[in-house]
């Protein structure tokens, strides 16, 4: 009993640090040996625990500590900068450090074979990160034709699956992700140019 009671502290906590953001789902699962996951992408053997609204972001500095990395980065490679600010925000909330449980890395969530792709050589490095996770978004939007949905469906699902479904995947973390990018990207300044995601 009493690992669960600790559960809870714990689960109280990590509530009151995900209140502090300006949106946040999180679900939990209990796999095959008992012990307790908590995660913000879901799956089928997740149940979600907490789901706060959207509200305007604050102007906490740490949402601008990479703005000159961005900026950097962005005129370099023709991407829109309050496209790759939101991407950060959504993927990582601009924790350098952070690591998905699928293994993504760094600000923009890298996975590692993708990094390596890019040749981004330490995933948790910024502007190494930034610069690989711009040029593969460049990739996406110039493989969509522009279209934002879909790159952003990929950059979150993968190529193959958005062409695979015709679209963006009827998965619901990818649908999600389209979503809160969106919302960020107009909360940082950009403009929908197609807001149909066909």
């Amino acid at each position: 009993m009493a690992p669960l009671v600790f559960f809870s502290g714990m689960m109280f906590a990590l509530v009151l640090v995900f209140s502090s953001l300006s949106s946040a789902e999180m679900y939990k699962y209990v796999d095959e040996d008992g012990v307790i996951h908590l995660t913000n992408v879901p799956d089928s053997k997740c149940k979600l625990v907490l789901r706060e609204e959207w509200v305007p972001l604050s102007q906490d500095s740490s949402f601008d500590r990479y703005d000159p990395l961005i900026r950097k980065a962005t005129e370099r490679h023709s991407v829109d900068y309050a496209l790759v600010k939101a991407v950060i925000k959504a993927e990582s909330n601009f924790n350098p450090l952070a690591t998905s449980r699928t293994g993504a890395k760094g600000l923009m969530q890298l996975m590692p074979g993708l990094a390596k792709a890019l040749q981004v050589n330490d995933p948790f490095h910024p502007e190494d990160n930034i610069e690989g996770g711009v040029r593969h978004l460049r990739y996406l939007l110039d493989s969509f034709k522009g279209n934002l949905h879909l790159a952003l469906a990929a950059y979150n699902a993968g190529q193959d699956a958005v062409l695979r479904h015709n679209g963006v995947p009827p998965y619901q973390e990818t649908q999600t992700f389209v979503q809160r990018v969106l919302q960020y990207f107009l909360n940082y300044g950009g403009e929908l140019e197609n807001p149909d995601p066909s």
